[in-house]
């Protein structure tokens, strides 16, 4: 059985309900709750590579901080887009999914059965 790591978010339906998908499957994942357990720098944009996102493709759009800090303007580069979530991991869409068939942003839910094999 391979590993399975989840970037849980607990207030966030999409994220229990891609957990809950998981579970349904036989597997109880690792699960690392990103509010509380940060993300380093490094570790985001390796996700990002994986999925083959962009940040700007990361980033939830519907949060005050995104208007706030005008993160809709061109000018921030993905590298500086990174930071922002780093220091505000609110900014952070999710869930993120990884196993050893790939990393999946797991919106809508059902996009964790593409990487449960």
């Amino acid at each position: 059985m391979f590993k399975t790591t989840i970037y849980h978010n607990t207030s966030c339906g999409t994220s229990r309900n891609t957990l809950s998908l998981i579970r349904d499957h036989g597997i109880e994942p690792e699960i690392i709750e990103y509010m509380k357990t940060l993300f380093t720098k490094e570790r985001l944009q390796e996700l990002l590579r994986s999925m083959r996102l962009s940040a700007r493709d990361l980033l939830r759009t519907n949060e005050e901080a995104y208007r706030t800090l005008d993160l809709a303007s061109e000018r921030w580069s993905d590298d500086e887009l990174v930071d922002f979530m780093i220091s505000d991991p609110s900014l952070i869409n999710r869930p993120i999914v990884t196993t050893s068939v790939g990393t999946r942003l797991c919106r809508p839910p059902e996009t964790v059965l593409e990487i449960l094999k």
